[in-house]
């Protein structure tokens, strides 16, 4: 019997080579005179937003924009985004870039309409609105971020808070693969991995809200993603790899953000945090160690995912090898793909590490759809083991 569940996503969703350049046609019921770009410097440095801004230029669109969005931004971040979007009149919010800028941009859409108080905003549900028109497009195929109602930035040194709504669902997502050609391949394989556990935790999730329609598109992506990523990392200019990449992240953004994530993310968290490490490699670097900590309770599920992404796999009979396996051939991917595999990799001690633990306790959002139970002492052995 299939129980009861929600399942939201973003409202129309542009899959297409040169999208962004002929944004004015795909958003112009959404634009309004006076749209607001964020993004980050990284992006002007490429100039990949100037196709974009000049089609809105030439539609008669007033547009601001603003650049300053850093990875993991800070809340002082984000209030000088606000405020900023509230100096121009903003009639519409557009993200251009990766997750952060897609973020940062979420919050401003709704505070800069609802002038409401982020700090009553965090946590899940609690955001109010009403919130501007907004557009999102993603230029790294990891975060999933146009297609999820989760927006995440750092409070104080450290802390990650999140606020999640429907309300920070853009009104369009567009995917455009001509963005992210020639990506460098650090990047692809941290933000690709990204992607990957995503689907990976939806799909296996113990949210009440796990669902077939999660399941099912965290399959796709999740083929989408294995069949790829190697080719993506290793031939930056390869469109269709870059496509699928695309598409394999939307896929796992609409996944988890209906069945959520869980501990791989909760133990990520700190890393990034801390230590200023990517998110993407930030998962990279737990996501076995946690599989093999859960394998005890959900060997079955995760030997369903294991031939997705290894298709060789599928002759190992027992689920129990099966999944350990997987978990290996993860840690072996993230090695191929050119990435640091332990955490002493990015500067962590074992002195760090009991701090750690107790940081990811602080995410119980996220623990509480892992498929195990895992406390303070459970976190601080699957640091140890990354280590």
């Amino acid at each position: 019997m299939i129980g009861a569940f929600t399942f939201n996503t973003s409202q129309r969703i542009v899959f297409q080579n040169g999208a962004a350049a002929v944004l004015a046609d795909h958003a112009a019921p959404f634009l309004g005179d006076r749209p607001f770009l964020v993004t980050d410097p990284g992006i002007i440095s490429l100039g990949l937003q100037e196709p974009c801004e000049e089609a809105l230029k030439s539609a008669g669109h007033t547009l601001a924009r603003f650049s300053e969005v850093a990875a993991d931004p800070p809340r002082a971040l984000v209030d000088r985004a606000i405020e900023a979007a509230k100096a121009h009149g903003a009639t519409s919010v557009i993200g251009f870039g990766g997750g952060s800028s897609l973020d940062v941009a979420k919050l401003v859409a709704l505070i800069a309409r609802s002038g409401e108080d982020l700090d009553e905003a965090w946590g899940i549900g609690n955001a109010k609105g009403p919130r501007l028109p907004l557009i999102l497009i993603p230029t790294t195929a990891g975060t999933g971020s146009e297609v999820t109602p989760i927006s995440i930035i750092t409070v104080g040194e450290e802390e990650k808070r999140g606020v999640v709504s429907p309300l920070l669902l853009p009104d369009l997502a567009v995917l455009d693969p001509h963005l992210t050609l020639g990506l460098p391949g650090p990047v692809t394989a941290a933000t690709g991995i990204d992607a990957m556990v995503h689907a990976i935790e939806s799909y296996a999730s113990k949210s009440a809200n796990n669902n077939p329609v999660s399941r099912t598109l965290a399959l796709e992506a999740l083929k989408l993603l294995g069949a790829n990523i190697e080719r993506a990392v290793f031939s930056p200019v390869d469109e269709d790899a870059r496509g699928a990449m695309l598409l394999g992240s939307m896929l796992a953004g609409m996944a988890f953000a209906n069945s959520p994530v869980a501990a791989v993310h909760a133990l990520a968290y700190p890393i990034g945090g801390t230590f200023h490490v990517p998110h993407g490699l930030s998962n990279a670097l737990v996501l076995p160690h946690v599989l093999k900590f859960n394998n005890k309770v959900a060997a079955a599920t995760y030997a369903e995912l294991a031939p997705v992404v290894f298709p060789d796999l599928a002759e190992v009979q027992s689920f129990e090898e099966r999944a350990d396996l997987f978990a290996e051939r993860l840690a072996g991917l993230a090695g191929i793909l050119g990435l640091q595999t332990r955490l002493r990799d990015v500067g962590i001690s074992e002195d760090d590490l009991p701090k750690l633990a107790a940081d990811a306790m602080k995410q119980t959002r996220l623990l509480v759809n892992n498929p195990r139970e895992l406390g303070e002492m459970d976190a601080l052995e699957i640091y140890k083991a990354a280590l």
